[in-house]
């Protein structure tokens, strides 16, 4: 991506001002953000805390699976794919030794459920962020929870019931033992409670606001600011965490920006899409899974949400774009830049998902994942 913002930069396709106006700040601000809580989660001890309560209770591989799907699916709504895909891999792998249960299995669950837990939120994951920003829309949270909240709660309860089909020799009763973890280091890990309670405050807050005076109060990059506050504030390992962020995420989202808006410029897509095709529900979920392949969903959206603003799409059509490309996550591993951050994180710790054992089950989840979301959008 970065190749290609050069690439413009370099052969005058885009200005310097051009490119730098194409930066969305806000977007990037809020990266940022949640970057800095999703890493100090870890550098304090307090994720394995949270891993700790949010898995004690289960007694065997179904319940586990569940709990990974449906826990860390709506956590990713809160604190971004990204973010669980990080956080989450470590946690999960660690489960696998510790229960002797498939590592794939375990990698599986944690990508359908950052993925698919991630729709129904404005903050779930980047391009839903894009969609709501670019958008302008008044209540964000509201809105993506009203169309995409039920479907996707429903669609994650199809991903376990297909797991358990493709994986069912790994769910034979076999009773777990929990362990006491270490605790977390004391001073570090409050202001990490801080910051989580400031997101989900502050979510709260816009919530509410949406319901009485129908927009949101606090932006969603002034919530990522906020969370990140006490950290680079108070905490004494605030350079360690900054040095240890996902700033590659950071570039590739900076260059996207400079590279689709020269796209744009061009008027290339503009050319061959039509009125029909941009505001025709399953026509966008269909064409947001197969084109995400290719250009990932980022900037997959950055292109098409013009398109679709442009030909009059409403509300309904905007959340179609939202659920296509952030279920095309699960299609393959090129879809969702989540998929290829927790394949990465494995592989440090020698395990992997082949792009087969990946599209195995994530073909016929996403196509049953879209149909749900085509029914729902059509209600």
């Amino acid at each position: 991506m970065l190749g290609g913002a050069l690439a413009v930069l370099a052969t005058g396709q885009i200005t310097v001002p051009d490119a730098l106006r194409a930066i969305n700040i806000d977007v990037m601000v809020f990266l940022f953000g949640m970057f800095i809580v999703g890493e100090a989660l870890v550098e304090s001890g307090y994720l394995n805390c949270i891993s700790y309560r949010l898995f004690s209770w289960t007694k065997n591989t179904d319940q586990l699976i569940f709990t990974i799907l449906f826990g860390i699916g709506f956590l990713s709504a809160l604190l971004m794919n990204d973010t669980l895909a990080i956080i989450g891999t470590p946690v999960v792998l660690g489960l696998a030794t510790k229960f002797r249960i498939s590592p794939k299995l375990l990698l599986l669950s944690l990508a359908f459920g950052v993925t698919t837990g991630s729709a129904m939120s404005p903050i779930g994951n980047p391009q839903n962020l894009l969609i709501a920003v670019n958008s302008g829309m008044a209540t964000p949270f509201v809105t993506f929870g009203a169309f995409l909240l039920i479907p996707t709660v429903l669609n994650l309860a199809i991903a376990w019931i297909l797991l358990r089909l493709f994986y069912r020799k790994e769910f034979l009763p076999r009773p777990f033992v929990h362990e006491q973890i270490a605790p977390a280091e004391r001073t570090f890990s409050v202001l990490v409670q801080c910051s989580l309670v400031i997101i989900l405050g502050l979510v709260i807050v816009n919530i509410i606001s949406s319901f009485t005076s129908g927009h949101i109060v606090v932006s969603l990059p002034l919530i990522a600011v906020c969370a990140a506050a006490p950290i680079l504030i108070f905490s004494h390992r605030r350079f360690d965490v900054l040095k240890n962020i996902d700033w590659c995420t950071l570039v590739f989202f900076a260059a996207m920006f400079i590279l689709m808006a020269s796209v744009w410029q061009t008027g290339f897509f503009q050319s061959f899409v039509t009125k029909g095709f941009t505001t025709d529900i399953p026509v966008i979920l269909l064409t947001s899974a197969i084109i995400s392949q290719f250009i990932s969903n980022v900037p997959f959206v950055a292109l098409f949400q013009p398109m679709i603003e442009q030909a009059g799409g409403s509300f309904t059509h905007l959340m179609a774009l939202a659920a296509g490309s952030t279920i095309a996550g699960n299609l393959t591993i090129l879809g969702a830049a989540s998929n290829v951050i927790i394949i990465q994180n494995a592989e440090k710790q020698g395990q992997t998902l082949t792009f087969l054992e990946f599209i195995k089950v994530g073909v016929p989840l996403t196509i049953i994942q879209l149909i749900v979301y085509g029914v729902f959008l059509h209600l």
